[in-house]
């Protein structure tokens, strides 16, 4: 094969890589556009009416996931199975605020943390990566982390719309959570950043629940009372 031969090669095989890239791109800007339209809906859960509107948020919410696994199953035959990782920077970011997402209105409807089994099924993707497209543990953590954010502003806007109960369950929760990220040995550098901003959402939390604790507003939820 002569030089010119063999830059020629070059040139195709970079060319190929390029129209898969490039198809994959398309199909997460796609996934991101859900991922908007599904945070806006949660988003209204913040205000002081909100609480009232959860049910009928997180069944909205459901239905947009619906998209998203039809996004996530068009993504799936863009790439060979085998070149997940090679590929996976594309949609890792948008993959994790879905977690995100799906973590949030689990936590909604039951006030219960998702399971990656639990987050793999709404996203319509596979938990044992040997299956094909999967959710990575990396990043179900990360969006677990990010939904721990969110509820540490939940907590803030619980007290403003009356409902002082919440943030003392949204504590429990949180305490927890960390207590759990705890036992990991956390190696990748964004996702031990990540985390680091959990001890902020923790004493975020705290600090809502000591100012209704000396308000005399805090008291502990009852065994079978209202979420």
């Amino acid at each position: 094969m002569s030089v010119t031969e063999m830059f020629s090669y070059i040139q195709g095989f970079l060319s190929a890589d390029q129209d898969v890239r490039e198809d994959i791109r398309k199909v997460v800007q796609n996934l991101e556009q859900t991922a908007r339209e599904i945070l806006t809906v949660l988003q209204s859960v913040h205000q002081p009416s909100g609480f009232k509107e959860i049910p009928s948020k997180c069944a909205r919410a459901r239905e947009l996931f619906c998209t998203v696994r039809t996004h996530l199953a068009e993504l799936k035959t863009k790439f060979p199975a085998e070149q997940y990782y090679r590929f996976h920077e594309h949609w890792r970011f948008v993959l994790q605020r879905l977690v995100f997402l799906a973590a949030f209105v689990v936590y909604l409807e039951s006030e219960a943390l998702v399971t990656r089994e639990e987050a793999a099924q709404i996203l319509g993707i596979e938990v044992v990566r040997e299956k094909g497209f999967h959710l990575d543990v990396e990043d179900f953590l990360a969006g677990v982390l990010i939904m721990a954010s969110e509820l540490s502003r939940l907590a803030v806007n619980s007290v403003t719309a009356g409902d002082y109960s919440r943030p003392l369950r949204i504590s429990n929760f949180i305490n927890e959570l960390d207590s759990g990220f705890r036992l990991l040995n956390l190696k990748n550098d964004p996702l031990r950043k990540r985390y680091d901003g959990l001890k902020y959402d923790v004493k975020k939390i705290e600090e809502v629940v000591y100012d209704l604790s000396i308000r005399g507003l805090a008291k502990e939820p009852e065994s079978g009372g209202d979420k």
